[in-house]
């Protein structure tokens, strides 16, 4: 292992896939293929919601806006990753880490909170289905997208500020894939409780508020539903709401494993299998959950 003990580490080495040495090719054409596919119906569902006036109404906003983000998320770090499995040296700059690292949380933070968004949209088409228009408007469509964006800018300039603030002296190999929060913070050569403490709590702020949130949504959501006389009526409304909660469930379970659990419990093997999951199962079940189950899409594309 090369240990950099003298001077600070100006690059990282991902050494994740390091002892699959003979299958790195065939994961190369697996995940080529996911990521090509996952693109392709990100596009397809982006451009049938532009295009189709039909699907000009708030949760079809927040459904091309999500796909967007997940897109957006996946090419931070599937096309290093894929470069990687080929090449020789896997190699990543200090800063190019610190990059990565701040746009993927951006990203995936402002997702979580675009998920809440989601669930308040649902809460208000099924609880005050009256004022809905007004509710949910352009604008006010708009702002909760601003506002998601912005706690997830705000996020990842403080845990990144903190994260690549920190002495980096000792070993730069980077047992994962991608720069993320474990990982790097495992390298470091010595980092504050208070540090961690902070990082901790803005987890807890960008996974435990906002499922809080869909959660109190939802239990006002089922009380109106079960209040509706008609049998079609009640599975009309659930049925519009299945989808988000399925993939509340993936994202906010994968996401709380990895990032709510104590250092203690650290493991680089458990880390990158749920790691794969989210950064690229995830992202591509969650258009065709969406788009599959319902027949305002099916009938529009």
């Amino acid at each position: 292992m090369e240990w950099v003990n003298e001077t600070s580490v100006r690059e990282f080495f991902f050494l994740d896939f390091s002892s699959l040495a003979e299958l790195q090719q065939l994961l190369f054409v697996v995940f080529l293929l996911l990521y090509l596919f996952m693109l392709g119906t990100n596009a397809i569902i982006i451009s049938t919601i532009v295009l189709d006036r039909a699907l000009h109404t708030p949760m079809y906003f927040f459904l091309g806006v999500l796909s967007c983000s997940e897109t957006c998320y996946t090419f931070i770090i599937i096309p290093k990753m894929l470069v990687d499995l080929l090449g020789q040296k896997k190699t990543i700059s200090f800063l190019g880490c610190a990059i990565q690292m701040f746009t993927f949380l951006f990203l995936i933070c402002s997702h979580s909170f675009l998920l809440a968004a989601m669930g308040y949209d649902r809460y208000v088409a099924i609880c005050n289905p009256l004022h809905y228009t007004v509710l949910m408007g352009y604008g006010g469509c708009l702002g909760l997208v601003a506002a998601a964006c912005a706690c997830g800018f705000t996020v990842s300039v403080v845990i990144t500020s903190l994260i690549f603030g920190l002495p980096f002296h000792s070993s730069n190999h980077l047992h994962h894939y991608f720069c993320d929060i474990s990982p790097v913070l495992k390298l470091a050569s010595h980092h504050s409780h208070l540090s961690q403490l902070v990082i901790f709590m803005l987890g807890v702020f960008v996974l435990v508020i906002p499922l809080l949130l869909i959660l109190v949504s939802y239990i006002h959501v089922i009380s109106a539903i079960l209040k509706i006389p008609s049998s079609v009526g009640r599975y009309k409304a659930f049925s519009t709401c299945a989808s988000h909660l399925i993939v509340v469930t993936v994202h906010y379970g994968c996401a709380s494993f990895i990032y709510l659990r104590p250092k203690s419990n650290y493991s680089s093997s458990q880390d990158t299998l749920i790691s794969v999951s989210y950064t690229i199962l995830t992202p591509l079940f969650n258009p065709m959950i969406y788009s599959l189950r319902s027949k305002e899409f099916k009938s529009a594309l």
